[in-house]
């Protein structure tokens, strides 16, 4: 089975509580904070993903699975190492060079946050692959980020599918999650290409019965 983190980017602010509390009940793996600086995308989630992991941390002790979709990598995650994320995962668009990227990767590992790396659907595979024997996943955005509710573009299975086959001949235990569009109709489709860690927002935040969808998008059917 895969595993699913569940972003809260669609979760109301009156809301919040109780649904960040249904969603342990309904058994998500992780909760997945969207942080977005309104520069490296056009949306700005900054104020709205503190408050909530703030809130988060206080009544759960699930893991938080954080994607950074900000120009300053570095100022966020000194900002965030505060709620001990489990994972903390930062696109490879937003750094200069090989350098930085390596840069970042020691100090997640300095201070015992997994590292995630994230590439847009328009970044090739290819140009990641030297960082994958020194991260713990790489995610592989299946719609543009910075906006929810898009549908997954179809290229970006092929994607997942390349990266498997690269980690599978390296030998290489990185994780694949994927993040954009999916649903319980899609997401078995993504888990057969490759994928470990699934993001869904929408789909199980507006769903009736959360647990119901979260299951089935555990098992792909």
């Amino acid at each position: 089975m895969v595993k699913i983190s569940t972003s809260i980017l669609s979760v109301e602010p009156e809301d919040a509580t109780r649904k960040f509390y249904d969603l342990e009940v309904a058994k998500t793996d992780y909760f997945h904070i969207d942080v977005m600086d309104g520069k490296f995308v056009e949306a700005n989630t900054e104020e709205k993903m503190y408050e909530y992991t703030n809130t988060i941390k206080q009544i759960s002790n699930l893991p938080l699975d954080v994607h950074f979709m900000v120009e300053d990598v570095k100022k966020n995650i000194d900002k965030y190492l505060s709620f001990e994320p489990d994972i903390i995962t930062f696109h490879y668009e937003a750094l200069k060079n090989k350098e930085e990227i390596y840069d970042v990767i020691k100090y997640l590992k300095a201070n015992n946050v997994k590292v995630g790396i994230s590439i847009k659907p328009a970044t090739p595979v290819e140009e990641i692959l030297e960082f994958m024997k020194h991260i713990y996943l790489c995610l592989i955005m299946t719609v543009e980020p910075g906006k929810g509710g898009q549908k997954l573009i179809p290229e970006t299975i092929e994607k997942v599918k390349k990266l498997k086959e690269y980690l599978d001949r390296e030998a290489l235990e990185t994780f694949i999650e994927v993040d954009g569009g999916i649903k319980v109709d899609n997401a078995g489709i993504l888990k057969n290409a490759g994928a470990d860690i699934i993001v869904s927002g929408s789909a199980i935040i507006s769903a009736g019965d959360m647990q119901d969808v979260i299951e089935k998008m555990k098992k792909g059917v």
